[in-house]
């Protein structure tokens, strides 16, 4: 099993929970599989998935709103989801249409 495509992801700071998301190369464009994995799982994995966020407009936008959004690096995150997956095939969620 490995993980074709991250479709979405979210990190819930309050929580600590990553919901991610994404189709191995075994699914079709119909499936989708999610998974909420908590976020120190990842780090103990040894990843740093928080990309630089480079936004020069955002701070002379008055109609942004600030969220807590982080943003991740995709193929970092893939890298721990294959390798997630491949220490733990029992937890891989089950495929659903999209």
């Amino acid at each position: 099993m490995e993980i074709r495509e991250v479709v979405s992801y979210y990190l819930n700071t309050e929580t600590n929970i990553l919901e991610v998301t994404f189709r191995t190369i075994d699914d079709s464009e119909e499936l989708i599989r999610t998974d909420n994995i908590e976020f120190n799982i990842v780090q103990e994995y040894g990843y740093d998935l928080v990309s630089e966020s480079f936004d020069f407009f955002s701070e002379f936008d008055e109609d942004v709103e600030e969220e807590d959004v982080v943003e991740f690096d995709t193929q970092e995150l893939m890298s721990f989801l294959n390798e997630y997956y491949e220490v733990n095939p029992h937890i891989i969620p089950e495929a659903e249409i999209y």
